[in-house]
This record gives C-alpha cells, structure tokens and sequence, in this order.
C-alpha cells in the first residue's frame, strides 16, 4: 500500500511535469503509512529483473563503472549483510566519507535497508571538523576510503574507540569494503523500520554560525524528493549528471533520490581538475540529457563556443547559489535551452524552481515546487511581496526536515509562529515568482536603504577582471555604512588600482547611485568546507577595522580611483 501511494504521486508528477498550473493543483504528498522503507517497499521491486543503468561512473583515465538497477540491488543487499555482519543495526549511526565511487551508492541503499542512520560527509574533512562529526554524531561505525582514511586515523583515539571502521582497500586497523562481495545476496532486515525513524542526519555547511546537525527521516528525503524530481525535470530512462560532490545534501538531492525516484541514470565524471572542453565532450560521449551544475561551472562553460558542442542535453538546471542572468542567456544562445534556476536548503528538498516548460524571469529562482506551501514574511510575520521565505506548517510537505538533532531550541526557533523559517530574503512579483535577496544576516542599509549583497555580487561577476565576489557592509562616517566589495581577480587581471576604478566604473554604470560599491579590496574569500562564501567573517573584519582611508595597498576607495 505504502509503494503503491509512493508510485501514484510520482507518476502524477511525471505526467505533469509540463503542466505546472496542473502539478500544482493536483499534487498531494503520498501517505506511505506507519512503517516505510523506501529500499525494500520502492526500490527493489523497481530494480527486479531491471537491465536498464542505474549508475554510470566515468574516470579521467577513461576507464568506467556501470551498473544495473538490479545489480546495483543485489549488491547493496550484500553490503548490508556486511554491515550487518559488522555490528550494524537499526538506529545505529554510521558516518559515511566516500567519493564518488560505486561503494557510496551500495552503502547509501544497505543503511536504507537496514535502518542505519547515515552521517554523510565529504572526504576533505580532517581536524576540528571530522572530529565534531564523530563527536556530536555519535557514529558507532565508519565507511571511508584510501584517500580519506588517515584523517580518521589522525584523531584523539577517544573519538574512535569503539568504532567499526571500514575502508575501501582496507588498511591496518580497517576491514576491507571489498570482503562485502562474499556475502549473502539476500538480505532481511532484523526489525522493520517506520517511516519517520531517523534516516540522515546531515552537518550543514556553517557560513553563518557552527554547522548544525539536520535530521531526515525515511520519508523526508525518499518521498520529499518527488519535489525535486519535479524540479529537475527528470524522467525515466535519462541519463542525469549533477556536478556535486558527496557528503552535502545537494548529492543526496541530484545523485541519488531524485533521479533513482525518476528510474533514470546516475552519471559521474570524475576529474581532479575542471577543464571545460573535457566536460562538453564527457556530456556527449555519454549523451547526457540533463545537467545540474552550480553556478561556478556555468561560468566556466560559457568561456567555450558551446555551439561546437552537439549535446543531447533536454534539461540545464543550476544550483547551490543563485544564478546571474548574463549567464543564463549565454548559454540559451549557445544551445537554444534555458538554465532553470531553483532554491532549497539542507533542512528541505527542493522548495522553489523554474519548472519545464515554464517562462523565466530573468533573476528570478521561480515559483513554489508542488507540495511547498511558500509565503514572504515581513519583520511583524505578516505575509508581503519581500520578505523572508517561510513554508506554512499547517501544510507541512514532506520534505521539511524532522528537526535538528538534539537541539530543540534551535529546532523551536525555526519552526516558531506556524511557520519553518529559512533565514533567507526574498521577492514575489505579479506572476508568483520569487527572486532571491540574500541571507536575513547579509542583507544590510546604507543611507537608510536596503541593499541586497546577492544583488551587487551578481553584477560584479559580469566584469572580465572579476572571478568571485563578496559585498559586506563597511561602517562610513557619513552614511553608516556602505557597500563594500571583496574580490578575487580573475587569471590574466593585476590587483591594482587601474583594476578597481575599471570595476567601480562598470558599477556605476550598472546600478544605481545609492547601492554603487564604495570599497573594494583584492583578497581571498574565507569559505566553508563546502566552499561557500562566510560573508560573516568579512562583515566582522570590516567592524573591527577604523578609518575611512583605505587601509592596506589592495583596498580601494571609489572617490580616490574614479575614472571619467
């Protein structure tokens, strides 16, 4: 019963994906009932006898992993034997560091099966960082591989004592991933898992305060992903790449639910540099017909003739940050396909997004996905056209996390006043779509106006001495505070004072007077492991800074420079 209704609001989402005013009104989350597990009540039944790809990993050296639905299903029900074998049980918690490499998906669906609740985590972590992984996770088992496992190894031993560790290609002190091929290919799990047991728990990327640890259970993100199937417009039998790596939610997302809720293809390519013409040829070498790429990629790939380029693209979506429009329509020029730009958070799947076959508005990330009841809350919680986003608890979706794990307070101030609240700024137009301001935290006045970071940022990448951005507020004498900009130049363009009048120049002619950039400074941008900006870090140099002159030889004032 639980499959059946799983399967019916997929297909109603399949069917309408064209049809967004049909989506919309037609759509409700499916009631898998009391006891769900998406692995053994979806997956497997799909993958039965199922020869078509399921996942498809291509490597630099040109060599290539391929798996079918039902082989990726047979061996997942090995590892978890393995598992299993290993002292996992239902519950229990497992931190999982793994690239993307076949043992990430296998490992993925055995916890599923098991009811093992999965820590994902990139392989960059080490130090202060994966120690708090084991620390506030509570992980009683680890799956890593060769690259990442002296990190692990490198800890407080009191941090790992007790802790079933696993590697790719072994190691001493670790058993050898490779031993799950002689186990058992059936698997039944000791004790049923129930649809909301804690599935995930997921360590956020930090840009504003310490990560927080967000709990799915095994519908928010299994079933909640229907909204971001919808989103990136997938359908069966796709080949689906998103440029992601493990351990953020977004590969959870894109890499994992979504396209294997849609029965399409995971594809990876996986390279240790990015080099744009290698893409393109990887994406029609393997006739990909649908990409997700952040907004960093599309700016590489733009650097190319993407005319040359013959893909089998049908879909473009962006994601991690918002998009700037420049960029959109680059590539529309290209290849004759529009970006869909879309927003979600760790906490959610996929809440808003230019859906198929809807018109774009330039800058906007589109309109609320189906089952996401959206609203813009002003300062007094009443519902404006700007304001911060918020979904309506007394239409809870699905894909809304369960709380954060052993942290009620927090938990209590997000979901407070009948509404989950995202922290984040934005504006509805006539149409109902939504345009992204910034973080409540960055937004900021400047002569008594607003001024959204996100917005100056956008502009500022336009330039060609440009590579990355970052707007804070500067304290200023006169106006109380002023733009300011943090720049890293792009390859080719020198730190110099020529270089920051030609951008408060290109500013000036880009933007308004009041919300010109005033201050400018070539640094390095300080970022999360997950490599988003922390604006917070900026915003408390420029606090702890005095003076109005520029205060070092790369920061410049834009009445000292000005060109014309």
């Amino acid at each position: 019963m639980s499959s059946s209704a799983f399967l019916d609001a997929r297909n109603f989402l399949l069917d309408n994906r064209a049809d967004y005013d049909a989506a919309i009104s037609g759509f409700s989350w499916p009631d898998v009932g009391p006891d769900f597990n998406w692995v053994n009540d979806y997956f497997d039944p799909m993958a039965a006898g199922n020869d078509a790809r399921a996942l498809h990993l291509v490597e630099e050296s040109g060599g290539a992993d391929i798996r079918t639905y039902d082989e990726l299903a047979t061996r997942s029900r090995q590892v978890a034997n393995f598992l299993v074998e290993h002292g996992a049980k239902r519950g229990d918690r497992i931190l999982v560091m793994l690239g993307n490499e076949t043992a990430l998906w296998e490992t993925m669906l055995a916890a599923i099966r098991i009811g093992v609740v999965v820590i994902p985590a990139t392989t960059l972590l080490a130090g202060a960082d994966l120690a708090d992984r084991f620390e506030r996770g509570g992980a009683s088992m680890v799956v890593t591989n060769q690259g990442a496992l002296g990190a692990v190894d490198a800890l407080d031993a009191s941090l790992t004592d007790g802790v079933v560790k696993i590697a790719v290609g072994g190691g001493e002190g670790w058993i050898d991933f490779a031993d799950a091929e002689s186990a058992a290919p059936d698997f039944t799990a000791a004790e049923p898992t129930r649809a909301d047991d804690p599935l995930l728990e997921y360590f956020t990327s930090g840009t504003t305060s310490k990560p927080k640890l967000v709990r799915h259970s095994h519908t928010t993100y299994p079933v909640g992903h229907l909204s971001t199937m919808y989103w990136l417009g997938l359908q069966p039998g796709d080949v689906h790449w998103t440029i992601s790596s493990p351990g953020w939610a977004k590969h959870a997302w894109s890499c994992f639910f979504a396209p294997f809720n849609a029965q399409a293809c995971v594809f990876i390519y996986n390279y240790t540099r990015f080099d744009a013409p290698t893409v393109l040829q990887v994406l029609i070498d393997n006739q990909v017909t649908t990409l997700c790429a952040p907004p960093t990629v599309w700016r590489f790939l733009i650097q190319e003739n993407l005319a040359d380029y013959k893909v089998a693209l049908r879909e473009l979506i962006s994601a991690g940050e918002p998009l700037n429009p420049e960029v959109i329509a680059q590539v529309e020029a290209g290849w004759g396909i529009q970006i869909r730009d879309g927003y979600g958070q760790t906490e959610t799947t996929a809440q808003i997004g230019n859906s198929p076959g809807s018109k774009l508005v330039p800058g906007s990330m589109g309109r609320p996905l189906p089952g996401y009841p959206i609203v813009l809350l002003d300062p007094d919680g009443e519902e404006a056209d700007e304001g911060e986003i918020c979904i309506r608890l007394s239409d809870r979706p699905t894909g809304l996390m369960e709380a954060y794990a052993d942290d009620t307070e927090k938990t209590a101030e997000v979901m407070r006043d009948g509404h989950y609240h995202t922290g984040d700024v934005a504006s509805r137009d006539a149409d109902g779509y939504i345009t992204y301001v910034g973080r409540a935290d960055d937004v900021f006045k400047a002569s008594g106006y607003r001024i959204s970071p996100f917005e100056l940022e956008s502009v500022l990448i336009e330039h060609p001495a440009v590579a990355e951005a970052a707007v804070v507020p500067s304290p200023d004498e006169l106006r109380g505070f002023v733009p300011k900009a943090y720049v890293i130049v792009a390859p080719g363009h020198d730190e110099s004072a020529e270089t920051a009048a030609d951008i408060f120049a290109f500013m000036r002619d880009k933007v308004s007077g009041y919300k010109l950039v005033r201050r400018l400074e070539f640094a390095e941008l300080p970022k999360t492991i997950s490599g988003k900006i922390r604006r917070v870090d900026l915003r408390g140099q420029e606090n702890d800074r005095g003076g109005q002159d520029a205060r070092n030889d790369k920061e410049f004032i834009e009445a000292d420079v000005r060109k014309g």
